[in-house]
Parts: C-alpha cells; structure tokens; sequence
C-alpha cells in the first residue's frame, strides 16, 4: 500500500530561508510533498511529525542535480507567511495590524501609551542596549485627579481603613 501523500506547489515572490538550512533560495515556484502521517513502516508513530519535502531548483553550478529539501509544516508555513508579508517579521505585521485597530488606539489613548513606545517594545530592543535616558516611562500622573482615580483602582476591593 502506498503511503498518501499531498502534492502542491509554494509560490515565493522573493528569496527566502528556512532554519537549519544555510542557503539562501531564489523566488519561484517550488512543488512540495507533504506526509500528514506517519510511513507505515515507521519504528515510533507517535514521535512522528508532519514533514514537507521541498524539490530545490537545479544550482547553476550544476544544472542536471536534482535536490530536495525536507523541513517541517511550520517552518515553511512561516516562510510563506514572510513572504507574503512583503518580507516583514511576523512581529511587525501584527503590531500594525495592532496599530490599525481603533479599540487598541482608544486603550492606548487612555493609558497614555504612543505609538514609539509600542514600537519600541515590539523591537526587541531591551532597557539595557538602549541608554536609559532614553527610555520614556509609560505614563507618569500628571494631576491630583489622575493620582486620585490611580489610588482608588489600586485599592479596589480592600476594606476601608477605621481610624
């Protein structure tokens, strides 16, 4: 019996990499192979994972080699991704995706964090690569109604004081 296997094809409009393979792949059409299940042959099933066979386009060096690449589901699914993002990092396309969002510019507005300061933390930028005279705090409480209501919602819930 033959083992099923899922053809199709992935389209990259620019280069790209998957991890643990050092090379850099051209854009192009690429056919993959994918195995849902396990061979029935395989000693542990249950170890099994999803695996894609890539068919490589022939090196100019040698252009008569086949190659195939096998990486796993999810890495080329984030490949493809990246790819489709215009080469952004999946972290930039949900902050703008974020951004974007008139409830989270309303949040943001109330808690009186900007837009530089989320992209900052987005960056991955750490306080300690970027001198601290630069980091903004959040928000500081400008009036005594602000450090009022700020009191109020820290207690919350706390049984009065008796004096």
């Amino acid at each position: 019996m033959e083992h099923p296997k899922i053809k199709s094809v992935a389209v990259f409009s620019r280069p790209f990499t998957v991890p643990g393979f050092d090379e850099l792949l051209p854009a192009g059409t690429y056919d993959i192979e994918t195995e849902l299940s396990a061979p029935p042959d395989d000693r542990d099933p249950d170890a099994w994972k999803a695996s894609v066979l890539v068919n490589l386009h022939p090196r100019t060096s040698h252009p008569g080699l086949s190659r195939t690449l096998m990486v796993s589901l999810t890495d080329l699914d984030a490949a493809r991704a990246k790819d489709e993002l215009t080469g952004k990092e999946l972290t930039e396309f949900f902050l703008e995706e974020m951004l974007a969002d008139p409830m989270v510019q309303l949040v943001m507005q109330a808690d009186g964090v900007s837009e530089m300061q989320l992209r900052h933390l987005y960056s991955g930028k750490r306080s300690s690569e970027v001198g601290s005279d630069t980091v903004t705090p959040i928000r500081e409480a400008r009036t005594p109604q602000d450090k009022s209501a700020i009191q109020a919602a820290e207690n919350e819930g706390m049984p009065p004081r008796s004096n």
